[in-house]
């Protein structure tokens, strides 16, 4: 019986590990792909670049705020 508990508990934390990992590594994703394209609308429309830079900083900051809250979740199931 204590094994079927622990089993359960050690399935949780690899969950929770699995989750936090693939948050991170969607964020770093997510941000490179907000930078490449802003770059490459930077070098099509150099007027814009103001606009772009500020549009590009919201874009990444949801992003990066997005990834937060599932690593948080992710570290509360390995902790909890």
């Amino acid at each position: 019986m204590l094994s079927l508990l622990l089993a359960d508990v050690a399935i949780a934390k690899v969950g929770g590990a699995i989750g936090a990992g693939l948050a991170a590594i969607g964020a770093g994703i997510g941000i490179g792909r907000i930078g490449g394209q802003a770059m490459d609308a930077m070098a099509r429309q150099p007027e814009k670049i103001g606009d772009l830079r500020s549009g590009m900083i919201v874009a990444a900051a949801l992003v990066e705020g997005v990834a937060l809250f599932a690593v948080i979740a992710g570290i509360l199931a390995i902790v909890l």
